[in-house]
């Protein structure tokens, strides 16, 4: 839990996953800082920000356990950052995640708090894996944000666009793991969540821009063994099955649709 400043007017919670906990942007201390961050540091208003996200985490702990601790501060803000595991975890479920974070959204709305959510970029701009899983991750990814913006639609949330903003899959702005954004990435996203509070009316100053950060070949290395490689094999024992099964009735799907194309020529 990280805490800005106290004897605040204005309360600043954050609950979610490892994209609200700023993984991919760590100070010189080893602490991680992320958009969260930043935007508390931008408010005019003395601010009170408090995170309760992991890393990790989907969206039954965000709705369940994070919530109620979230709720008892009484946020004016709330971040709500959920979708990205559970699409990433064997049984992903649209429908479960969009019941979650609707009940998630109306109870800090009952209480009086903005809430910001933000939709997942498009991943297959960054990672290199074959075409057959970018459909799979495709479709799962446009099914979160589709939850997003149905949510939008029926509550008067912020939603941030991510894919609309200019240049965001330049890898300059992302981390090792062309997952997570680094430092300048996670500023781009402070910058505008800040725009869309100061057209709600919020005292809030535009945060500045990131610096670009080059890593060398070797820093890089060290990092995809001894971060990567562990999370690639953790998340190997519950969806490897599941995306070759997806990959198969992928394969299938194409295979139909040329056959189909070809029967319609005739």
């Amino acid at each position: 839990m990280n805490t800005a400043q106290v004897a605040p007017n204005l309360t600043f919670a954050v609950i979610g996953d490892s994209a609200a906990f700023g993984t991919g942007d760590s100070a010189p201390d080893g602490t991680f800082r992320g958009w969260t961050y930043y935007l508390a540091n931008s408010f005019h208003d003395e601010c009170s920000y408090v995170n309760f996200s992991r890393p990790g985490a989907k969206s039954d702990e965000v709705s369940n356990s994070q919530l109620v601790r979230a709720k008892a501060l009484s946020p004016d803000i709330c971040a709500v950052v959920a979708g990205g595991n559970d699409l990433l975890r064997n049984g992903f479920n649209p429908q479960k995640l969009y019941t979650n974070l609707q009940r998630t959204c109306r109870e800090l709305m009952e209480l009086g708090s903005e809430v910001i959510m933000v939709e997942l970029h498009d991943p297959n701009e960054l990672l290199r894996i074959p075409k057959i899983m970018k459909r799979i991750l495709r479709k799962r990814v446009e099914s979160v944000n589709a939850v997003y913006r149905k949510l939008a639609e029926e509550l008067e949330i912020v939603l941030i666009k991510t894919r609309d903003i200019p240049d965001v899959h330049n890898l300059k702005n992302w981390h090792i793991d062309r997952m997570h954004p680094g430092e300048r990435g996670h500023k781009m996203l402070a910058r505008e969540v800040a725009v869309q509070l100061q057209q709600r009316g919020w005292l809030i100053s535009i945060p500045e821009e990131g610096e670009i950060l080059i890593r060398e070949r070797s820093q890089q290395i060290k990092w995809l063994i001894a971060n990567g490689l562990p999370w690639f094999l953790k998340r190997s024992v519950d969806l490897l099955p599941v995306v070759l099964l997806l990959s198969v009735i992928e394969i299938f799907k194409v295979i139909f649709e040329k056959l189909s194309y070809l029967n319609i020529r005739r």
